[in-house]
């Protein structure tokens, strides 16, 4: 089962799909982001569920760095899927297309969430109110 993302005219990923294996030759279709792009009359481009920062997670072949979702884009110079930037003070780490923090987060084994408005790492407490 292979996935699929359709992009509008920026590049932006509006929709990821479920659809035919990129080597099913279901009634004599060879190329299936061809075939969906034509049938939804967008763009379309295969991703892979188990890449992540240019990583397959199961060590197979990456593709495309990261899987597509949507509110991201699609990166044509270096053929590879971005998310959303989730803070406005994250950069993005060209060799693997993800965002990266401003400081490092803590390796304590604790549970920590960004604060933007710290632009750091803040203990997270449940149990807080």
């Amino acid at each position: 089962m292979a996935h699929y993302a359709f992009l509008d005219e920026n590049n932006v990923v509006v929709e990821v799909i479920t659809g035919k294996n990129e080597n099913d030759l279901t009634d004599g279709v060879t190329n299936w982001e061809e075939w969906y792009g034509n049938f939804r009359g967008k763009r379309c481009l295969r991703t892979s569920y188990n890449t992540r920062g240019g990583q397959h997670i199961l060590g197979g072949t990456p593709f495309r760095y990261n899987y597509a979702v949507i509110g991201g884009y699609y990166d044509e110079a270096k053929d590879g899927f971005v998310w959303p930037k989730p803070y406005p003070s994250w950069v993005l780490d060209e060799g693997t297309l993800t965002w990266i923090p401003p400081k490092q987060r803590p390796d304590d084994g604790l549970g920590y969430i960004w604060s933007e408005e710290n632009v750091d790492w803040i203990l997270f407490d449940p149990w807080a109110a």
